[in-house]
């Protein structure tokens, strides 16, 4: 299963000491690195940490010097996110990194002193409760918010200039999840709007994610959409279905199109998210409250397609489709 070759990969990065950190504040000297926490319900470290990591190197600090960064992952659990939230405040980190909506909205409950930075966050973080404006966040958070749901019409127009005949589009997706209930709604009107069919199907569990997912056949769906968040595993049992079934998949994050299982990508840029939030990371090690940096937007946008994908599945993609992807993995 997709899942275990992930888990496999990635199980020793629990609480590795890999990313960096700067000056701390108000030019006091440390005994030690600063200690940053990342959380995620990934497998492991995402794109966005990768990017913070990244971002961290440019602005001049030192991993293991200046800081370290322990990566917490629970493996497509959204309900583990709180005990590892509460984890990363009890090994007395100096900063949570969150690389989505329910990682930040975790560590918002696990802490209201140790500051937090999110990044790659799709929807409105004021609606959401975890922050008070764009301009000044309040409390002990900020961050850097995508265009993930935004883009959700956008994605579903690409997908059928893609695939040539896209009727019936599945969208599996949790509804308990915040984000994915803004992305369905984006995507009906969308789907009525093309002349698409979008048929949806709710999952609450990982087992029932598999288990859906598993019975698609080929003659039933034109294509497979994946929802906005990671957890159950859906995307990754999107792939599986689309590598057996030969169904075109869609995602929203180049990881799963370099994979090898998806026919392409189009949203955000995830590891730009990252680095952007370097910069805010920065200004809090230098003495500035999360309550008084404004959250940021990364208008960033990548669209990939899988040459390699395309030939097994037979597509022959218009040269003006092509022209419009950002980068094609041959």
């Amino acid at each position: 299963m997709y899942a275990l070759v992930l888990v496999h990969m990635t199980c020793a990065v629990l609480l590795v000491s890999s990313v960096l950190l700067g000056d701390t504040a108000h030019g006091a000297e440390r005994t030690r690195p600063v200690r940053i926490g990342a959380l995620t319900e990934s497998w492991g470290p995402t794109p966005a940490i990768v990017g913070l990591r990244d971002g961290l190197l440019e602005l001049g600090y030192h991993e293991n010097e200046q800081f370290v960064l322990g990566v917490r992952f629970t493996q497509g659990d959204l309900a583990a996110l709180p005990a590892a939230a509460r984890d990363l405040v009890q090994y007395e980190v100096d900063l949570i990194f969150a690389s989505d909506i329910p990682a930040a909205k975790a560590a918002q409950m696990a802490t209201t002193h140790i500051p937090i930075v999110f990044a790659g966050l799709g929807g409105n973080p004021v609606e959401m409760g975890l922050i008070q404006s764009y301009a000044q966040p309040g409390g002990n958070i900020t961050g850097v918010v995508n265009l993930d749901v935004e883009l959700g019409p956008k994605r579903l127009e690409v997908f059928r200039d893609l695939v040539p005949g896209l009727h019936r589009v599945l969208f599996p997706y949790d509804p308990t999840e915040a984000s994915s209930m803004a992305a369905v709604r984006g995507y009906r009107e969308a789907a009525r709007s093309l002349g698409l069919v979008l048929v949806e199907q709710t999952v609450q569990t990982q087992a029932e994610a598999q288990a859906t997912l598993g019975k698609v056949r080929k003659d039933e769906v034109d294509g497979l959409l994946q929802p906005p968040h990671i957890n159950w595993n859906i995307p990754g049992f999107i792939v599986e279905t689309a590598r057996q079934q030969g169904i075109p998949a869609m995602f929203d994050d180049v990881f799963w199109a370099e994979q090898g299982g998806g026919l392409a990508s189009y949203g955000p840029d995830t590891y730009a998210s990252g680095r952007q939030a370097a910069r805010l990371v920065d200004k809090i090690l230098k003495g500035t409250k999360p309550a008084q940096i404004p959250v940021e937007t990364n208008s960033k946008i990548e669209f990939v397609i899988n040459l390699k994908v395309a030939k097994a599945l037979g597509l022959t993609i218009d040269p003006v489709v092509l022209f419009q992807a950002n980068r094609l993995i041959r």
